[in-house]
């Protein structure tokens, strides 16, 4: 039986693994139909604010929960923004 340090530890990684996969499906549609019409480029701004700010974090305590699904988040999120950006640009 885990600890419960081991226990915090594996349920980190466990949101790290559900938290990481959440924007693939979004990326993937975007990225294949070039469709942003329904994407805010403020909440994508935001989120990719607050998955940097949390890979900081997480990169600041040393927690690889916290490192590996922000910056998997920080990559999904940061080139859909930049997708989106980049369509408003040659509107």
């Amino acid at each position: 039986m885990p600890n419960s340090t081991q226990l915090a530890e594996y349920i980190g990684f466990l949101a790290a693994a559900i938290t990481g996969v959440t924007l693939i499906p979004q990326a993937l549609q975007i990225w294949k139909t070039g469709n942003f019409l329904c994407i805010s480029i403020f909440v994508y701004f935001l989120f990719t604010a607050g998955a940097a700010t949390w890979l900081l974090y997480g990169i600041l305590i040393y927690k690889w929960p916290l490192i590996l699904s922000n910056s998997m988040s920080l990559i999904l999120a940061g080139s859909i923004l930049i997708l989106k950006i980049k369509s408003i640009s040659k509107s």
